[in-house]
C-alpha cells in the first residue's frame, strides 16, 4: 500500500478554461483529505482487501471509491471565470445546485449554512455536512470538498450509486467502534442510486448536460 497524490495541482492550476474531470476508479481506493493523518488507516485491512490509499488536496474526511459504485467529478473554475466566488461557501453552492438539478429527485436541498458535525465527521466525509453538499430529507447524498489557489478553485464532488458503509469503516483503525460508525452513516446518508433510476453512465451524462453554460466547459475523462 502506498499513499500518493490524487491529482497534479501544478498541471491543473494553469488551465484557463472551465474544466470538468470525470474520475473513475479501476480498483477500490481510500481517499484521505489533505490534512488527515495516515495513521487513521488500518494498514492490515487495506492490504488484505487490496485497497489503494491516496490523498486529495482538498480538506475533509475519508472517502472510499469502489469501481462503478460512485460518480466522482472534479470541476476547475479559473479565478477570472464568472463562476468564481471569493466566498468559499458560495463557491461550493453552485456545485450543489448543479448536482441537485442533475439528480432530478424530489426533496433535495443544498446546504447553505455552517458545517454540521457528528462524532465521525472529522474522520469520514459523509458523516458530516458542509456548504454546497446535497441532502435528501436530511440525509446526505453528495459530498463536496474544495481546494483553492490564486489561479482558481477545484471542487471534488461525489455521490454513491450504492454503498455499504461497513466496507469503509473496516479500513479505519477505530477498533470496536466500527459498528457504531457504520450505523450512524447508514442512518444519515442515502445513495443516489436509491433516488434516481439511472446508472453511472446516465448520471454522468446528466451532470455534463446540466453544467452551467455546458458548451463553455472542457470535459476530461468523458465516458
Amino acid at each position: 500500500m502506498s499513499e500518493r497524490q490524487l491529482f497534479d495541482a501544478d498541471a491543473i492550476r494553469v488551465i484557463e478554461r472551465r474544466t470538468a474531470f470525470i474520475r473513475r476508479a479501476d480498483r477500490s481506493t481510500l481517499v484521505l483529505g489533505s490534512t488527515q493523518d495516515a495513521g487513521i488507516v488500518d494498514t492490515a485491512a487495506m492490504a488484505h482487501r487490496g485497497v489503494e490509499l491516496v490523498r486529495r488536496r482538498s480538506g475533509g474526511g475519508a472517502v472510499l471509491v469502489q469501481p462503478d459504485r460512485a460518480v466522482w467529478v472534479d470541476t476547475w473554475v479559473p479565478r477570472a471565470d464568472p463562476l468564481w466566488k471569493d466566498d468559499v461557501a458560495e463557491s461550493s453552492a453552485w456545485v450543489g445546485r448543479w448536482w441537485a438539478e442533475s439528480l432530478g429527485a424530489a426533496d433535495l436541498e443544498v446546504h447553505r449554512g455552517g458545517p454540521i458535525r457528528s462524532r465521525w465527521s472529522g474522520l469520514i466525509c459523509f458523516a458530516g455536512v458542509a456548504a454546497g453538499e446535497v441532502r435528501h430529507r436530511g440525509r446526505k447524498v453528495v459530498g463536496v470538498a474544495q481546494w483553492r489557489g490564486r489561479e482558481g478553485s477545484l471542487s471534488h464532488s461525489l455521490a454513491y450509486l450504492a454503498v455499504d458503509w461497513a466496507d469503509l469503516t473496516a479500513l479505519l483503525d477505530i477498533g470496536d467502534q466500527r459498528a457504531d460508525a457504520t450505523r450512524e452513516l447508514e442512518a444519515t446518508t442515502v445513495a443516489a442510486g436509491e433516488l434516481v433510476g439511472v446508472d453511472r453512465a446516465g448520471l454522468v451524462s446528466n451532470l455534463i448536460g446540466q453544467l452551467p453554460d455546458p458548451d463553455t466547459w472542457t470535459i476530461e475523462g468523458r465516458e
